[in-house]
């Protein structure tokens, strides 16, 4: 298949200071949206009984959650690319801020999956608008490392959620806790709208060509950033990519890894707690590696992802193949590092993604990549919901659906891989002074 025609990048940004200080405005409001997105992960059992609903109902919450983002997240990446990253951010900070105050108060399932789909439709303007602002005030080597530091941040938040929410809710009650903690958006949202800009002074990103997009603004902009963007093979690898290393994580962390470590292995609360921060900071570590590695070594992103995605199932495996009812300890542990792997090899999707597409399509391409290990959490969540409600709570059988999934996501990568890279090596030979985007994109073959 071949894609259209690369435009040039514009010159690199400086980085420097300020750079640094507007980019961590954009990840202060990333790491709020991913506490209150990863709230509900060690609320799972107190949820159940608050709302008198079963697993596959609770799995609902996330699910619907995780259907809002992945669905936002092509729409989030046009309006990135056509309105810039503080208007999107604003208004994602004000959506998950008013989803986070509705689940606190809701009396009724219903209010509160109407709140948590309003969370995650804030939600899934952060981090697209992050990544974006990653390539409008650094070098682009420094992408990588970028992409991986927001990961980490967003990381962070999760353990926030592990470490003071779980605590705050279990000491002070459901409303008290969920409440409180929407203070943390009405805090953000004062830099983000005072000091936030989309990028330095004099690194403007090239005008989007009306031949080439059709009514600028409307529906011909919308299908030629879409289809131009999914064209490249870089692009759909991305997806994959990220579609197969993030879910194993997110599921546990999300929903399932507590009730699991509590029901079916036994633990108390606060030793599965321990756990799942392990898995946060074992993504904090791995993240700063991973991006490191890729920022110096461009040719370690398969073998790294890959290698996440095997390393991850013969744990999982191990785990739940394991004689008796229970795993052992240190078993449990390796799994819980291994996991902290996922979260950074997703972000080597966006690493296919960036170079597959010109600045002006940067995040409309964030926005598919990201869709992957979104659309792969909502599938799995549901599916062990389901699996456990109709096997009594056996999480062997329920877990194993993990599996199917990865090999899914396995195949697509094996198969777009030689594409994807013949693709950049074509870009890197011709250098970005041949490579002008022409009004008409080259047909796509099969």
């Amino acid at each position: 298949m071949t894609g259209p025609e690369l435009g040039p990048f514009p010159k690199d940004p400086p980085g420097g200071r300020r750079a640094v200080a507007v980019w961590g405005i954009g990840v202060a409001v990333y790491f709020v949206a991913v506490i209150f997105r990863t709230s509900l992960g060690v609320a799972g059992l107190e949820a159940a009984d608050r709302f008198h609903v079963s697993a596959s109902a609770l799995s609902t919450f996330s699910l619907l959650q995780l259907l809002v983002y992945a669905g936002m997240q092509v729409p989030v990446g046009l309006m990135v690319d056509r309105l810039g990253t503080k208007r999107v951010l604003t208004l994602g900070a004000v959506l998950f801020t008013a989803g986070q105050v509705g689940f606190a108060l809701s009396p009724t399932y219903g209010m509160a999956l109407a709140a948590r789909a309003l969370l995650g439709c804030g939600d899934a303007m952060t981090f697209i608008s992050v990544l974006r602002l990653g390539t409008r005030w650094f070098p682009a080597r420094r992408g990588p490392l970028m992409a991986q530091l927001a990961g980490l941040v967003g990381m962070a938040g999760n353990l926030v959620s592990t470490l003071v929410l779980a605590p705050v809710l279990h000491g002070l009650g459901w409303v008290p806790a969920f409440a409180g903690s929407a203070a943390a958006g009405l805090l953000v949202l004062v830099p983000l709208v005072l000091f936030l800009r989309d990028h330095p002074e004099g690194h403007e990103p090239a005008p989007v060509r009306a031949a080439a997009a059709g009514a600028v603004g409307g529906a011909g902009f919308v299908r030629s950033q879409i289809r131009d963007s999914w064209r490249e093979p870089g692009t759909r690898l991305g997806l994959w990519v990220h579609f197969t290393t993030q879910f194993p994580a997110m599921v546990f962390l999300l929903l399932w890894g507590m009730p699991f470590l509590v029901e079916a292995q036994g633990l108390e609360r606060t030793t599965a707690a321990g756990l799942l921060t392990l898995i946060v900071a074992s993504n904090m570590g791995f993240g700063l590696v991973y991006g490191q590695i890729i920022g110096r070594r461009q040719a370690a992103r398969i073998p790294l992802a890959l290698g996440t995605v095997g390393l991850t199932a013969a744990l999982w495996g191990s785990v739940l193949a394991y004689p008796g009812q229970r795993a052992p300890m240190w078993l449990l542990v390796a799994l819980c590092v291994v996991l902290g792997t996922c979260g950074p090899a997703s972000m080597i999707g966006f690493d296919f993604a960036r170079p597959a597409n010109p600045a002006e399509r940067q995040g409309t391409a964030s926005g598919i990549t990201n869709m992957g290990g979104f659309l792969a959490s909502m599938t799995t969540l549901l599916t062990v919901g389901i699996l456990l409600d109709a096997t009594g709570d056996d999480y062997r059988i329920a877990f194993s659906s993990v599996f199917v999934v990865e090999l899914l996501g396995l195949a697509q990568i094996l198969r777009l891989r030689g594409r994807a890279l013949g693709r950049e090596r074509e870009r890197e030979h011709r250098g970005p002074a041949a490579d002008p985007t022409p009004t008409r994109p080259a047909p796509a073959s099969a």
